[in-house]
This record gives structure tokens, C-alpha cells and sequence, in this order.
């Protein structure tokens, strides 16, 4: 049999009413008498065992128990301001401590249900000291007051004796088994080595934030705080947190102290009824305490914004009472917006956490850190960077990703690189493995990457007007926004450009946007680079929500840009919206950003914004005559009419679209004919085909209409002409490697040749 004895704190409260606390446990209990405390708090032991098939651990050898005297000055709180008394008081707090078996020291803090470790006698009453005046801080004035009124603690010992073929051996088995709720919501941390090979290739390292990790290291294992990474994103603050966690490992390898990685979605996600992720968490928190876990949320903020309705009735707000308590402990992340609005929004759990800040690197840091990036791509996978692509990189995620902060974006990409060269099955990471790969992730052509390469503007103005016919106004104002971005003269902290294109229906403005999105991103991405989105359809204030977001609903603009940052956004009709949406949008045009409620960042300042009106168009002249002058200005008075001036006034350019003419729609038949004979059903049996001028014609008349210009031409070439080729294919299905003559008299004439 072997024996285990645990300290038990107790008070008596009244002549027959005790008040018992078991040291290093959860337990307490009331009783009449001292032996009925200790009878019930031993049952309390019997039922963790049947439980989790072990016993509480308990290591003091020789437990003592001091009362420290703490100077204290109470204050009242309100909404984060702070109202403290004019006086301090001393409060008794009593202390539970002694040496373990492994040759450091514990102490406990019953009444806060904390405890910590250490290394020297002498270092325990002022890191006592210390965790007590953080719990004090928490608690109102009437919290204090009862505490100073305590009757005196008593200290006694509870004998437990014990089987040894029931001690508790921990292996996978029984961990699996003894913890559900953590192992079905959260992963242990640091990962297993074949966890370790599957989440990627970059290296577990947090290089040239040393102090950061020491502070984090500090403020878990010296004053046991919650934790909070404060930074930019990008700035390392996972990987200070992973080091610091690997290092507590490695450096106290007898301390059963574990950690658990949490998706905050994952504990409202599996939730059937009403009451039953609060149920999930209550189980979490018990389970963590059993197995001294620290909790490790991934995006502390979606705490705030799952579980219920508001920030009042969340995950964390459920949370809070249990880390205030010290039941919880909690690591998490967030950036400097993202802190404001957790402590604007729930100030008492934003106060729960010591906040460490990681500061963005300087120059020469950067520079290091890609450099140890290379070495360990050298070493540990056999690839070889190559310096002067080490620097390409470096200079492209600086220019076109200013919003995202090194050593993050760097690590992303150089990722993604030596993906690429494993996948290709290469050996060295050159200047053109990197230009390929940021084309792949951008869409941009290799003009606007690589500052050597001459820009033909005669190639560029040829590119434009072949896609945007009887434009001339349009083909200049994107032209020149080309000759801009490519000078790098754009301003890097606005949208590359904000337009609006303005004019009758069917005269080429979402074509415009179309040329543009293929002409800036449309080398590399899988998806299309043009965002479109018709503002017809948020003509309501309540509306908003659906275009932004609210919540934990994200909105519509938002979810696009941030799967295409790299993109153009067409605002189509955005006249019909409702003045709401132009207030929200007022920050998108002048400073590229879209922040929500919890302060989460949408970007967007690698697209160019196009919105499309046809104020003005009423009162222009008939279709089919040349615009003036005074056409211009009916278009720029409807359009200062609507919009508000600060509105107005966030807009680069605005462009007029002028009426199409007979000439322009036939250049426009013509092409839509030619994209036509690209079809898969022409080129799969290899036939040529030509269209003849009466075709032409034909479908100049009925695909154009005075009200919709050109927007019927794709109606009248499906009916007229693609439908009855289509049947006569069908009808000749040996037909190939000729060339389709088309022809219109009456109908559709064809003949193979």
C-alpha cells in the first residue's frame, strides 16, 4: 500500500460550520465538523478516480502553510476607468508550500486556486507576493473586505492510501480515454515528429525574437499569467508562442504541465442544442485542470465572437469567470486593432491577459532571418536559395504586400517556393523560380515584376484598344494607370486605383474592367481575377451587413478579397446602393482597408477599384450620335448630384463613356465572331472558320439595341449563329480538318470547304 497525504486548508466559520479547501485540487466542502470535512472531501478523491483512473497529483513532501500581510489599496471599476480608495489595507493571505520530490519547490495559493514553482526558498514570498497583489487587482472592494474579515486558516492532512497496481500509468492509451472533450476539440502541443512532417516545410523557429520568447517563458512559469502575442500581422507571434512552449518543455521535462492548441469554431461547432457548447466547455475546463493544461486559441478574437448572439453572451464571456478564477489558463494572439476591440467590446476578459508585443523588424533583421531561412533550406532539404533570388523576393514582398510585415511573408513565401522546387524535383531556388512563383500567387505579368523590362507603349495602347472598342477616353485613362503602376509611382497605401466609369448601358464599361483585371492579374491565378458585384442588390441600410459582414457572418466584399487580393473590384450600378454602403466604403477608397467590429483587416490595396453609373444617361443625346461636350457635363452634374463630395472626392478618375456608333459595333461583332471559332467545338475537329460581311451586318442590326447597346450582340450570336451551327454539326458529325464558311441571306448559310 502506498500513502499519499494531501495539505487541507480549513476555517471554522461558526461554532459548527467548517469551511475546507484541498490543496492542489479543485475540491472544497462544508461540514459541522473537521472529520465530516475530511470524509467528504476523501469521497470527492474516490470519484476522480472512477473518473480518470487516477488520483490528483500531490508532491509537497513536508507541506507548510504562512500567512502573508499584503498592502493593498482597493478600487472600484467601471467601463476601464479606475476609482481606488484613499487608503491601503492589510489583507492576510494564506500560503501552502514545501519542497518536491524532484528537488524544487511549490507553492500554493488556495483561495485564488493558483499555485507555482521555484527554485529557492528565498524567491517564494515575493513571487507569493507578486501573484497575489495581479488576483487582488481583480476584485472589487467588498471582495477584499471579506477577505480581511477571514476567520484563521488552519493547516491538517488527509491520508490517502493506495493500492500500487492501481497507480495511474499515462500513456496514449489512457489519455485518449481519460480526456474526451480535449482530445476531441484540441491537439496537444508541441505536435508528435509525424504530425511535425505534414503541416509543411518551414522550420520551428522563432529567429531574432529571443527576448520575446524569454518574456513569454517568464510570464507563464514565474507570475502564471494568461497571455496575449500583440503584432502586425506576420511579425511571428505564433512561432514565439510555439518556441516558448517548446522550450517549457525541454526545460522542465519532470513538470507534467501540458498544451493544448484550440480552433476557437471548434467548440461551437459540433453544438446540437441550446446549452450544450457551454457543457463542452465546462468539460474542457475541467480536463485542462486535470492534466495542468494551458489552453493555446488560435485567434483569441473568435472567442468573442462565437457561442451567442454578442461579444456579452460569448465563448469568452463564459470563459472569463473561470480564468479570473484561475481555473483557465489561456495563450492567445491578436493585432493592435484586434486588442482595441477585444478590450472595447469585453473589457474584463481583455484584462485577464499580460499583453507581450513584437515590434516589426528592422532592415538588417529581415535580411538575417531570410538568410537562416536559406541555410536551413540548404541543410535540411538539400535545396539551394540562391542569393540574388533571396533578394528578388525580399524586394516583391516589400513592394506589393506593404501590409503584411516580415519575417511572415517571407517564410509564407519561400514556402511556397521549395514546394514548388520539390515538386518539380529541383535543387536550386533561382531569380526565376521566385518570379514564377509570385506570378502563380499574384496573376501580375513579369513587366511589373522585374524593373529591367521596357514597357512598349505601343504594345500596351494596341492590347486596350483591341478589347475596348470605340473608347477612346477609357483606353487612355488605363493606359496611364498602367505607366503608373509600373513606374511605381502608385500610391502604396490606397487601392493601385479607384475609377469611375461612367455612361449609357452597353457601351463597353464592364468590358473595360475585364481588359484591365486580365492585363494586371491575369497570368497566374487559378480563379478569375475580376470581383464583380452588383450593388443593385444592397439598396437597404440592413443590407450592409450582407455586403461587409456582421458578426460572424462575412460579408460578400469581404470574403472575395480576401480569397483574390490580387484583383479588380467592379461595383457594378453603384447608384442603386443605399447611402450607407458609400459611408462604409469611404475608407476602402482612401486608405485600402476594411476593418470590422473585431478588428480584423480586409486589404485592398493591390486592387483597383471600378464602379460603374449611368447617372447622366437620360439626359445625354440619342444613341448613335456623337457626344459633346455638354453629354460630358450631364454625366459629371448627375454624378456630384448623387454622391456626396467626400465621396467624390476619393475617386482618381472618372471616365465618360461615349454612345457606341454603326462602326463600333461591328468591330465589336467582329470580335465576339473571332473569340467565337476559339470554342472548343471548332478546335477539337481542327475547323477554320470565316464569317462573311452580310453575316456582319445581320448581326450588326439586331444584336444592337438604342436602349442596351451592344449588350444584345451575345443574345443575337447565340440564336443566330451558334445554335443553327450546333444542329448542322450534328447533323455531319464527320465533319473536320475544313474550313466553315458563314453566311447569311434569309438565314444562316453554311458550307464546308
Amino acid at each position: 500500500m502506498e500513502r499519499i497525504d494531501y495539505p487541507l486548508l480549513y476555517f471554522q466559520l461558526q461554532e459548527s460550520n467548517y469551511y475546507g479547501i484541498l490543496v492542489g485540487t479543485q475540491h472544497k466542502a462544508m461540514a459541522d465538523a473537521p472529520d465530516t470535512l475530511k470524509w467528504k472531501l476523501l469521497h470527492q478523491l474516490r470519484k476522480d478516480y472512477k473518473r480518470y483512473g487516477e488520483y490528483p497529483d500531490q508532491e509537497l513532501e513536508q507541506p507548510r502553510m504562512k500567512v502573508l500581510t499584503v498592502s493593498h489599496r482597493p478600487a472600484y471599476r467601471d467601463a476601464g476607468s479606475m476609482f481606488p480608495l484613499t487608503y491601503n489595507v492589510s489583507i492576510p493571505i494564506p500560503v501552502i508550500y514545501g519542497q518536491t520530490p524532484y528537488g524544487h519547490y511549490q507553492c500554493f495559493l488556495p483561495l485564488f486556486e493558483d499555485h507555482f514553482t521555484y527554485y529557492s526558498p528565498r524567491h517564494m514570498e515575493p513571487l507569493a507576493k507578486h501573484l497575489i497583489n495581479s488576483y487582488l487587482n481583480r476584485l472589487s472592494p467588498e471582495e477584499i473586505f471579506r477577505l480581511i474579515g477571514q476567520p484563521k486558516p488552519q493547516l491538517d492532512t488527509i491520508q490517502l492510501k493506495v493500492k500500487e497496481e492501481q497507480d495511474f500509468v499515462w500513456d496514449d492509451r489512457m489519455f485518449k480515454k481519460s480526456l474526451p472533450t480535449l482530445q476531441r476539440l484540441a491537439e496537444p502541443y508541441p505536435y508528435p515528429k509525424a504530425v511535425k512532417k505534414q503541416l509543411g516545410l518551414g522550420p520551428n523557429a522563432a529567429w531574432e525574437r529571443e527576448q520575446a520568447v524569454e518574456d513569454v517563458i517568464e510570464k507563464i512559469m514565474v507570475t502564471r499569467s494568461n497571455v496575449i502575442m500583440v503584432g502586425e500581422p506576420g511579425t511571428g507571434k505564433s512561432a514565439v508562442l510555439e518556441q516558448a512552449m517548446r522550450k517549457i518543455k525541454q526545460r522542465h521535462r519532470n513538470l507534467e504541465l501540458t498544451f493544448w492548441r484550440v480552433i476557437p469554431q471548434r467548440i461551437t461547432g459540433s453544438a446540437r442544442y441550446l446549452g450544450e457548447w457551454e457543457e463542452a466547455v465546462e468539460q474542457l475546463i475541467e480536463e485542462l485542470e486535470s492534466c495542468q493544461g494551458i489552453l493555446w486559441a488560435i485567434s483569441i478574437t473568435k472567442l468573442i465572437e462565437i457561442g451567442g448572439t454578442g461579444p456579452e453572451d460569448s465563448v469568452a464571456a463564459f470563459m472569463r469567470p473561470f480564468i479570473q478564477q484561475g481555473k483557465l489558463r489561456l495563450l492567445g494572439e491578436a493585432t493592435p486593432r484586434e486588442l482595441e476591440s477585444l478590450r472595447r467590446l469585453l473589457p474584463g476578459f481583455a484584462e485577464s491577459f499580460q499583453i507581450v508585443e513584437l515590434p516589426p523588424l528592422n532592415n538588417d533583421q529581415v535580411s538575417g532571418i531570410m538568410n537562416q531561412f536559406a541555410e536551413y533550406s540548404q541543410k535540411s532539404l538539400r535545396i539551394h536559395i540562391d542569393p540574388k533570388g533571396l533578394e528578388m523576393a525580399i524586394q516583391l514582398l516589400q513592394r506589393y504586400y506593404p501590409y503584411e510585415q516580415f519575417p511572415g511573408k517571407g517564410i509564407k513565401f519561400l514556402g511556397q517556393c521549395l514546394a514548388n522546387a520539390q515538386l518539380h524535383q529541383k535543387n536550386t531556388i533561382g531569380t526565376e523560380e521566385i518570379i514564377d512563383t509570385f506570378i502563380d500567387q499574384t496573376g501580375m505579368p513579369e513587366l511589373f515584376l522585374r524593373d529591367h523590362l521596357p514597357l512598349d507603349e505601343d504594345e500596351l495602347d494596341q492590347f486596350f484598344r483591341e478589347r475596348i472598342i470605340g473608347q477612346p477616353a477609357a483606353v487612355e485613362q488605363v493606359t496611364r494607370l498602367v505607366k503608373i503602376f509600373k513606374a511605381g509611382l502608385n500610391n502604396p497605401g490606397r487601392p493601385i486605383a479607384t475609377l469611375l466609369f461612367a455612361g449609357p448601358t452597353g457601351v463597353g464599361k464592364t468590358a473595360t474592367a475585364k481588359a484591365l483585371a486580365d492585363y494586371f492579374f491575369g497570368k497566374g491565378q487559378k480563379k478569375t481575377p475580376l470581383v464583380r458585384i452588383d450593388m443593385s442588390e444592397f439598396q437597404h441600410p440592413f443590407q450592409i451587413a450582407r455586403l461587409i459582414g456582421s458578426g460572424q457572418e462575412t460579408g460578400q466584399l469581404v470574403k472575395e478579397i480576401r480569397e483574390r487580393p490580387f484583383s479588380v473590384l467592379l461595383l457594378d450600378e453603384i447608384e442603386k446602393a443605399n447611402p450607407a454602403i458609400f459611408d462604409a466604403l469611404l475608407t476602402v477608397l482612401d486608405e485600402g482597408v476594411l476593418v470590422d467590429a473585431f478588428g480584423r483587416i480586409t486589404n485592398f490595396k493591390n486592387t483597383i477599384i471600378i464602379m460603374t453609373s449611368n447617372l447622366g444617361a437620360s439626359h445625354s443625346p440619342p444613341i448613335g450620335f456623337q457626344q459633346t461636350t455638354t453629354a460630358a457635363d450631364n454625366y459629371a452634374s448627375a454624378i456630384a448630384r448623387h454622391f456626396r463630395p467626400e465621396f467624390v472626392n476619393r475617386i482618381d478618375g472618372t471616365v465618360i463613356f461615349r454612345a457606341l456608333e454603326k462602326e463600333d459595333i461591328q468591330k465589336i461583332t467582329r470580335k465576339e465572331l473571332t473569340e467565337l471559332t476559339q470554342r472548343e467545338g471548332f478546335t477539337k475537329k481542327q475547323l477554320q472558320v470565316t464569317f462573311t460581311e452580310n453575316l456582319v451586318d445581320h448581326l450588326t442590326r439586331t444584336g444592337f439595341d438604342p436602349r442596351y447597346g451592344a449588350r444584345p450582340l451575345q443574345r443575337a450570336i447565340e440564336q443566330t449563329v451558334v445554335n443553327p451551327i450546333a444542329n448542322w454539326l450534328l447533323e455531319n458529325p464527320k465533319t473536320s480538318k475544313c474550313t466553315l464558311k458563314i453566311d447569311y441571306q434569309r438565314n444562316l448559310l453554311i458550307e464546308a470547304q
